[in-house]
């Protein structure tokens, strides 16, 4: 491992949000990922989340590759507690933008769906993100046809945005809320 990795892991209530090593989201985007690199961590990988299927490795392995510094932003094992087994993966596109917005993106194995783990790890992810004081906008896309995951969007309260053509996944509706609603949101009551 390299020194400048620093271990940052978000709790929920059920879940453990774990960054992914950048040496090891590397090795995930070169297809010589091994299972067995999590055992150090206590926790097992039973679905090959980031392994097999869509994996939002493609688009971040390049950029850590181009800069270090935008792992912190990137890629967390969604782990259950009570099992140690990764569900889930979620992750933020990129940095904040110029105007302080980022999107974030998530996944939860077809296994493990309709669980509440997707509401969980939203709320870890947001909540760290919005103490960083260069986030002023949460972001979250989907798909018009994703009623699951519409129907977790309009809990949060995001104002629809308009809709956007993303070139792998089609149509998508764009929601948003300000770091600061968020933060008046989430302290009085999210979860």
């Amino acid at each position: 491992m390299t020194e400048d990795f620093e271990v940052h892991t978000l709790l929920t209530p059920r879940l453990e949000l774990h960054l992914v090593h950048p040496e090891h989201l590397l090795m995930l985007a070169d297809g010589v990922f091994d299972n067995a690199l999590l055992i150090p961590y206590g926790f097992t990988n039973p679905d090959n989340i980031l392994i097999e299927g869509h994996s939002p490795v493609r688009w971040r392995a390049p950029q850590v590759r181009e800069d270090r510094a935008l792992n912190r932003w990137f890629i967390r094992w969604i782990v259950l507690q009570e099992t140690k087994e990764v569900v889930g993966s979620i992750s933020f596109h990129s940095r904040p933008d110029e105007n302080g917005m980022i999107e974030i993106g998530l996944g939860i194995s077809p296994a493990r769906q309709s669980n509440g783990y997707a509401t969980e790890s939203l709320i870890a992810m947001w909540t760290w993100v919005c103490a960083q004081p260069e986030v002023k906008t949460l972001r979250y896309t989907v798909s018009p046809d994703n009623a699951p995951s519409q129907k977790i969007i309009a809990k949060f309260g995001f104002t629809h945005m308009g809709i956007q053509i993303d070139d792998e996944d089609g149509p998508e509706d764009i929601y948003e809320m300000s770091a600061f609603d968020w933060n008046a949101k989430s302290s009085e009551t999210l979860a």
